[in-house]
C-alpha cells in the first residue's frame, strides 16, 4: 500500500514502495475520499501524482490505491448527446445523483450501463473478423448510426447472442475464438486510453474542404477536412460565437465541443443553447450529432489538462467508423495555463512567460491527431480540430499562439476592433492565412468553378491594395488620390461589407454555399472591371457617386436567396449605371 507523503495544491507525492510500485501514467485513488489522480513523475524516492479534484481535507499518510490502468474513456453507444466533465464523467448521471454541486467520487462509466440498445448483428457463426470490422449496427441517435467495431486483432465467430435484439453496452453480442484459442466475449463498450492515438491503415491527402458557410473562411482561408485551425482573439472578439456557428453549419457528421477552462456563464449558455439549435441538415436538435465536454475555469486545473485529450479520443473513435468529425476546443490558451500551473508546482524550470519547456510538444500531441485516414475496415474518416486561443491583451506574439502556429495550417485571427464595430465574423483578412489552398484546388475546380481560385486571388489582391491605400489616406486624405485608387478603396469597402461580413440572424446569409460565394465574387469583380473601364475612358468616378449603384451592390448580401440566378439583376444594374 502507498501512502500520501506531501500535498501541494493538486500535486500529491508518495514515497516509492518497491513491493507495490506505481506506474507512469497510471490512474490511482488518492486518500480516504478516493480522489482520482494520475501518476505524472517517478524518481528514486518519490512518485508524483496530479489529482483531478480539489485536495482540500486530504492529509499525509492517507492511502493511495492502484487501478493498474491509464486514464481512459469508455467508448460505445450513448456518447452522442451527452455532456461530460474533463475526465469523462457523465454529468447527466451525476446531476441526478448530486444536484447542482458535484461531489468528489471515483471514476464512473462514461456511458449509461443500463440503457438497452437495438442492435442489428451483421455477422454469423464461422465468419472471420479482423481489427475494426463492423459486427453490428446500432441507431445511437436520430441522425447517427453507431457502427460496432471488433476490438481484437483477429477472431473466428463461434457464437451469436440470440437472446434478443436489445443489449446493454456490457452484454456480450458475439463470442469469438482468438488466434491463441481463447474465447473472447465481444461487448459494445470498449475502454481506450485518451492520450494514445488510435491506429489506422493509412493517412490520406487533405483534398476536401470543411464547408462552414462562412464566406471569409470558406473562400479566403479554408480548412480541409482532417485539417487543423486556430482562432486567436482577445476578450470579446467572438471566438465562442464563431465556433458555435461552425458547429451548427459545417458539413461534419459529428460535432465535439470542448469547453476547456471557459467561464461558467459561457458554458451555461452552451449547455442551454445547443439543445435548442435546429440542425439545418436534419431539421432535428443539433445535440443528435453533438458531444459536449464541460470543464469550467473554476474546476480543478488538472482535469482541464486532460479535457482536450478526452475530446480527441472520442473524435478518433467516430473517425474510425468512417465519419467526418469536427472538434472545437475553447480554449487551448487556458489549457496551457493549466500546464503552467502544474509545472510550477512540480518546480520545473520555466521557459518563456513561465510556460513549461514542453509546451510545444504537448500542443503537437494534440493538433497532430487531426487527419483524414483510411481505416482498417476500409472506411475513410476525418477528424478536423479547431482550437480557440485567448492571448492576453490580444497579443499574437505570446508563446501559446506562436507555438500553435507551428502545428496548424489555417490561422483565423480575430480582431477586437472589427467585433466592436459589429463586423461578424471578426476575422482580420490581413493577419489570417490558410495553407490548404493548393491541396484543395482540384476540388474547387471540379466541384465549384474553374474560376473560383482566380476570383479569390483577385479579391485578396484588392483587399491588400485597399489596406495600403488606407495608410496613405491617413496622411494626405482621399481627395488627393487619383480615380483608379479611389476605385480600389470603394471596391474594398464593398468586399468588406458585402462579402466578408455576414448576418447570422438572416435566413439566407447565415450560411452561404460555395457556389453562391463564387457568384457573389463574380458580381463584385464584374463591377470593378466595368468601373475601371469607365474611368479609363476619362470619365470621373464622381459621376457615379450620385447614383444608387454603390448602395445597391452593398446591399447584395441582404437580398440573398437560395437561387444564384437572382444575382443576375446586379449585372443589369451595373451595365445601366455605367451607360448613364
Amino acid at each position: 500500500m502507498n501512502n500520501i507523503y506531501s500535498i501541494n495544491g493538486p500535486i500529491v507525492k508518495c514515497l516509492n514502495n518497491k513491493d507495490d510500485a506505481l506506474l507512469m501514467g497510471e490512474v490511482v485513488y488518492v486518500g480516504n475520499k478516493a480522489l482520482i489522480g494520475e501518476v505524472i513523475a517517478i524518481d528514486e524516492t518519490l512518485t508524483t501524482i496530479q489529482v483531478f479534484e480539489t485536495t482540500t481535507m486530504l492529509a499525509p499518510l492517507e492511502p493511495i490505491k492502484r487501478t493498474n490502468h491509464p486514464l481512459s474513456v469508455d467508448l460505445g453507444p450513448g456518447l452522442i448527446g451527452s455532456i461530460y466533465d474533463g475526465i469523462g464523467r457523465n454529468l447527466r448521471i451525476l446531476e441526478n445523483e448530486d444536484g447542482y454541486f458535484l461531489h468528489p467520487r471515483p471514476l464512473i462509466t462514461t456511458i449509461d450501463e443500463e440503457k438497452l440498445w437495438e442492435v442489428k448483428i451483421l455477422v454469423q457463426v464461422g465468419d472471420i473478423l479482423r481489427y475494426g470490422d463492423f459486427y453490428g449496427l446500432c441507431q445511437e441517435s436520430l441522425t447517427v448510426v453507431h457502427k460496432l467495431m471488433f476490438p481484437q486483432t483477429q477472431g473466428l465467430v463461434v457464437e451469436v447472442n440470440n437472446a434478443g435484439s436489445s443489449f446493454r453496452v456490457s452484454d456480450w453480442v458475439i463470442r469469438v475464438k482468438l488466434a491463441d484459442s481463447r474465447l473472447f466475449d465481444v461487448v459494445m463498450k470498449t475502454t481506450f486510453p485518451i492520450k494514445v492515438a488510435r491506429k489506422s491503415k493509412d493517412r490520406l491527402a487533405l483534398n476536401e474542404p470543411l464547408i462552414t458557410g462562412q464566406r471569409v473562411l470558406d473562400t479566403l482561408f479554408p480548412l480541409a477536412k482532417g485539417g487543423s485551425a486556430c482562432v486567436p482573439g482577445g476578450f470579446g472578439a467572438g471566438k465562442t460565437m464563431l465556433q458555435h456557428q461552425i458547429a451548427k453549419w459545417c458539413d461534419a457528421d459529428i460535432i465535439i465541443y470542448v469547453g476547456c477552462g471557459e467561464r461558467g456563464n459561457e458554458m451555461t449558455d452552451v449547455l442551454n443553447e445547443f439543445p435548442k439549435i435546429i440542425d439545418p441538415r436534419t431539421n432535428t436538435s443539433i445535440m443528435e450529432r453533438t458531444i459536449l465536454i464541460a470543464n469550467t475555469s473554476n474546476m480543478p486545473v488538472s482535469a482541464r489538462e486532460s479535457s482536450i485529450y478526452l475530446g480527441v479520443a472520442i473524435g478518433e473513435y467516430y473517425r474510425e467508423m468512417g465519419y467526418n468529425v469536427a472538434l472545437m476546443a475553447d480554449s487551448t490558451s487556458r489549457w496551457a495555463e493549466a500546464l503552467r500551473e502544474i509545472s510550477g508546482r512540480l518546480e520545473e524550470i520555466p521557459a518563456e512567460e513561465g510556460f513549461p519547456a514542453y509546451l510545444s510538444s504537448r500542443l503537437a500531441s494534440f493538433y497532430e491527431r487531426a487527419g483524414k485516414v483510411l481505416n482498417y475496415n476500409n472506411t475513410i474518416g476525418s477528424l478536423s480540430i479547431i482550437g480557440a486561443l485567448s492571448p492576453q491583451g490580444g497579443d499574437f506574439s505570446e508563446p501559446v499562439t506562436q507555438n500553435t502556429k507551428r502545428y496548424i495550417r489555417s490561422f483565423w485571427a480575430l480582431d477586437k476592433s472589427l467585433a466592436y464595430s459589429r463586423h461578424y465574423p471578426a476575422v482580420n483578412w490581413n493577419l489570417s492565412y490558410s495553407e490548404y489552398l493548393d491541396s484543395l484546388s482540384t476540388y474547387y475546380y471540379d466541384q465549384v468553378s474553374p474560376n473560383f481560385l482566380t476570383n479569390r486571388a483577385l479579391i485578396i489582391n484588392l483587399l491588400n491594395e485597399e489596406n495600403k491605400l488606407l495608410e496613405i489616406v491617413k496622411l494626405i486624405g482621399e481627395d488627393l488620390l487619383p480615380d483608379n485608387q479611389k476605385l480600389i478603396i470603394k471596391i474594398g469597402q464593398i468586399i468588406r461589407i458585402t462579402f466578408l461580413q455576414q448576418d447570422s440572424f438572416s435566413k439566407f446569409d447565415t450560411f452561404v454555399n460555395l457556389d453562391m460565394q463564387n457568384k457573389m465574387m463574380e458580381v463584385i469583380l464584374y463591377f470593378y472591371k466595368k468601373l475601371y473601364t469607365f474611368i479609363q475612358n476619362k470619365t470621373a468616378l464622381l459621376n457615379l457617386e450620385n447614383t444608387t449603384i454603390f448602395s445597391d451592390i452593398t446591399r447584395m448580401r441582404q437580398n440573398l436567396t437560395k437561387n444564384p440566378r437572382d444575382l443576375l439583376k446586379y449585372y443589369l444594374l451595373i451595365d445601366l449605371a455605367v451607360k448613364e
